[in-house]
């Protein structure tokens, strides 16, 4: 039974600046989709190609505190380097993935890698913010480079593309990234008529990002950019590209708990926060320049 569209959210109208150097677009909670409705993906921003100039001094986002959950930065386009309290630094270029378990606190800033600042270009990619069980949140802070070439592949039939697997399964290929909960996240590169069917889960909460191109999902016209939220019923999802096209699936295992969420601090109860924000005041998440 083929999965149900609940609502085709198109881009919103004005995009949103992070820091200087990433120019987004917020799709949960921002066109009206709760984190709850979609955990446990609680935030999600897209960046469609966007072509900077070269710089001196590389845009980004400065200095700032994660807690109780985890980012996921997909590349489709430039370079984004990281660096983070815990002495990490890491760089992830077009299809590469950053997955962040931020735990117990962690402070962090991302920006443009240096070569990329000075020669400009442009900058295509999704941040994630996925949410960790109670049992998880205190876990310390760790990361997954998740580079191209570590991502699980399936190579579709009659030139319709190929499906990169980041988190998850696919065909019976998984992808390389390690979850706190089930969640498939996954990139169907696909060529102009092509076709590719996914069966997911029931139970997950499941949408759909069209990264480029045009397509039909589930036989409704889905144009660039837009967003698909599905119904929690069915479990066959049908994609077909009216043209060259990338397209993002997410879907995961709801995490029925309270989520009490303050800026970069996502936990269980409002006195967690407060004692987030004191951790955070009081130095425990370490020190970043």
């Amino acid at each position: 039974m083929k999965k149900k569209i609940e609502r085709i959210v198109p881009r919103p109208a004005q995009p949103n600046m992070v820091g200087d150097g990433f120019r987004v677009f917020n799709l949960i909670p921002g066109a009206g989709i709760s984190q709850r409705r979609m955990s446990p993906f609680l935030m999600l921003d897209f960046a469609p190609k966007f072509t900077f100039e070269p710089s001196k001094t590389a845009r980004g986002v400065g200095v700032h505190p994660h807690k109780g959950f985890e980012t996921v930065s997909i590349a489709y386009q430039g370079a984004v380097e990281h660096h983070d309290s815990k002495g990490n630094h890491g760089i992830i270029y077009p299809g590469d993935v950053q997955w962040m378990t931020a735990g117990n606190g962690i402070l962090h800033k991302e920006y443009h890698e240096t070569e990329f600042s000075k020669k400009g270009g442009p900058m295509e990619f999704v941040q994630l913010w996925v949410n960790l069980p109670k049992e998880n949140k205190s876990v310390e802070p760790h990361y997954q480079a998740l580079t191209k070439d570590m991502m699980g592949e399936v190579v579709l039939e009659n030139n319709a593309g190929k499906v990169k697997i980041i988190a998850g399964e696919f065909n019976g290929i998984t992808g390389p990234a390690k979850t706190y909960t089930p969640v498939n996240i996954i990139n169907f590169h696909l060529n102009k008529n092509g076709n590719a069917k996914a069966n997911i889960p029931i139970s997950h909460n499941t949408a759909l990002v069209v990264i480029n191109g045009d397509v039909q999902v589930n036989d409704a016209e889905v144009p660039e950019y837009s967003f698909v939220l599905f119904e929690n019923e069915g479990e066959d999802i049908e994609i077909t590209a009216t043209t060259d096209s990338v397209v993002l699936l997410l879907s995961g295992e709801p995490i029925n708990e309270p989520i009490a969420s303050y800026g970069p601090f996502v936990m269980n109860t409002q006195d967690e926060i407060h004692e987030a924000i004191r951790d955070f005041q009081e130095g425990k998440f370490g020190v970043l320049e």
